[in-house]
């Protein structure tokens, strides 16, 4: 057993090497492609031990092309296995974002001797009538799988919902909607939500709209995705809707509310703007099917600003690390917040503490422990009195600064002297978030791969995602205050490499 293991890990150290060497930008623990083009996730579904992510995917190149249903698998959401195209074009068109739901009681009538499908719910675009200046190209279709998720085939009858003559009219999110019976559709409908109902995934009646006159309008809303959550015996749904362009910091982001739905009608608590992540990189992002009590997100970690153009190959693009969501009040106003999830914890290796202590000026924390790689998380909680950065360096001069504000309270990641910037002008630059919290503590968690950071800070309330693409990894590790800040715990923990494995033919 124990010479099973040492050839694994030096299996895993090989990898690393090969990937650090031709490809430096390569997440090592967040999902990405082996090869060619890669943007939202789809269809993530939980069925019988494996996680199912499927991904808007051209397999062709390393930008945006006729669009495939791309399939990974994973028993712990950490380590990926590539699995063979899910989904092909057809003639009814590209196969554009949308769900899959475990139909357990066969209401579709597609499973098979009492087997229960897996249905698959997504936009066709069609091009050809895209092209004659139709208003028609998108509507949509069902695919099924009764082996689970390993094939799949598309329903005979597709399209189930034909277009009325809406030009973006996509990326269907189902759930069941167990108080009456009946599965729930959010679709993004150019600039609203609209939720249609169906006792069998085939035939589907519209229930209402919602957010012609909430939220954020800078682009079209895409994506959507609707889910209850409960915090202090309070249950309330979330709807997710991401917008491109118009997020905070430009380009693309994902905006929420939160109300009371009840099986036809979605009334928010309040119409303003609220974002799931404030930083660049992740959009598109939903939840995963079928986990039970846990609610669990992931995103595409790029942004459609630059998306097709970031310094990779023969890649692009990755997915953020699975979040846990939940609900936290403020002054009774509703927050969501997201998490790392704890699958996360079997990368951690050695680690260096701090406790009680003030730091002014700098100080260094990967001297005592050399992390080559510069793969990490930071957990730290310091007291609420200056400002205060943490930076991300190598030996090229390269740093991501992570910070606070106190001045302005908010957060910020800059990326100005990160490395390569020029690819896309205004990549390198500060952006901000603010401070949601009014805790005298400050709490923060730092995940960092390869070429990305994310934030999660007072417990997830204020989230920030960014990439960057530095010209060595970033090793070296600072915490910097000027006029001095209390440590009142650090953990800096290094992170073993999780690297998705290739396709299975």
């Amino acid at each position: 057993m124990y010479k099973r293991l040492a050839c694994l890990f030096l299996l895993i150290q090989v990898v690393y090497y090969s990937v650090a060497q031709n490809e430096p930008h390569r997440p090592q623990f967040h999902f990405s492609p082996n090869k060619h083009w890669m943007n939202d996730p789809n269809g993530m579904v939980y069925y019988k031990g494996t996680y199912h992510l499927f991904f808007q995917h051209y397999p062709d190149g390393t930008t945006w092309g006729p669009m495939h249903w791309g399939h990974a698998t994973s028993t712990d959401l950490v380590h990926w296995t590539e699995q063979p195209i899910a989904l092909y074009p057809d003639n009814l068109g590209y196969i554009f974002s949308g769900s899959v739901v475990v139909d357990k009681d066969n209401t579709s009538g597609l499973g098979k001797s009492g087997v229960s499908p897996l249905v698959a719910i997504f936009t066709h675009h069609n091009p050809d009538l895209e092209k004659q200046k139709s208003d028609k190209y998108q509507y949509q279709s069902l695919a099924y799988s009764i082996d689970e998720g390993k094939t799949w085939k598309k329903y005979e009858s597709n399209p189930v919902l034909p277009n009325p003559g809406i030009t973006d009219f996509r990326d269907p999110k189902v759930r069941w909607y167990e108080p009456q019976q009946k599965w729930i559709m959010s679709l993004a409908t150019k600039d609203r939500i609209t939720f249609y109902s169906s006792p069998n995934l085939k035939n589907w009646t519209k229930e209402s709209e919602f957010g012609q006159d909430a939220g954020s309008h800078g682009g079209v809303w895409e994506c959507p995705d609707l889910f209850p959550l409960t915090a202090n015996g309070k249950t309330a749904w979330v709807l997710l809707v991401s917008i491109n362009p118009g997020g905070p910091n430009e380009g693309s982001a994902t905006q929420y509310f939160i109300g009371d739905f009840d099986g036809k009608t979605f009334k928010p608590y309040s119409k303003e703007t609220k974002w799931i992540d404030y930083g660049t990189d992740n959009y598109a992002g939903v939840t995963i099917a079928n986990t039970n009590e846990r609610t669990l997100f992931l995103g595409w970690m790029s942004n459609w600003l630059y998306g097709e153009k970031v310094p990779t190959s023969p890649w692009r693009s990755a997915m953020t690390v699975p979040r846990e969501l939940g609900l936290t009040q403020i002054k009774k106003e509703w927050f969501l917040t997201s998490v790392p999830v704890k699958e996360l914890n079997v990368l951690k290796g050695e680690s260096i503490s701090l406790k009680k202590e003030n730091i002014k000026g700098g100080r260094p924390f990967t001297s005592k422990l050399k992390n080559e790689s510069g793969l990490f998380k930071l957990d730290v909680s310091a007291q609420n009195t200056n400002d205060f950065s943490i930076v991300l360096a190598n030996d090229r001069g390269n740093e991501v600064i992570i910070g606070y504000e106190k001045a302005s309270n908010v957060y910020y990641i800059d990326r100005t002297h990160s490395g390569q910037t020029n690819f896309r002008e205004g990549f390198g630059k500060r952006y901000t978030a603010p401070r949601l919290s009014a805790d005298q503590i400050i709490s923060l968690t730092l995940i960092v791969d390869v070429a990305s950071v994310e934030l999660f800070a007072d417990n997830g309330l204020t989230v920030m995602t960014g990439i960057f693409f530095p010209e060595q990894p970033m090793s070296q590790l600072y915490i910097k205050s000027a006029k001095g800040i209390f440590i009142e715990n650090l953990l800096y923990t290094k992170l073993k490499p999780s690297v998705t494995q290739p396709v299975k033919n």
